[in-house]
């Protein structure tokens, strides 16, 4: 089993109603992307740590992992958050 960390820290003009949108999208992948076992998302709600949005998402292995990534549903909502991303970490584990 593979596990999927990814945090994104958002620019300031982003509004709050689209990254709860995404958030959301994000954790109805579960339901379109045959690779993942489980998939949570959400936005922090610790105003003192650096970043927004946080995602854990499992899979088999890697190539599950990669199978998400280039999901067209995936892709769709990473197109939305992409104008907005200010820093982002990952973590395969």
């Amino acid at each position: 089993m593979i596990k999927h960390v990814v945090l994104f820290k958002v620019k300031a003009e982003m509004p709050a109603a689209e990254l709860k949108s995404i958030c959301d999208d994000l954790n109805g992948l579960i339901k379109t992307v045959p690779a993942l076992r489980s998939m949570s998302a959400g936005i922090n709600k610790n105003e003192k740590e650096q970043y927004d949005l946080a995602l854990i998402a499992e899979c088999d292995d890697l190539e599950g992992v990669q199978a998400y990534a280039t999901h067209p549903d995936h892709l769709a909502i990473t197109a939305r958050l992409r104008p907005y991303i200010e820093q982002r970490a990952c973590a395969d584990f």
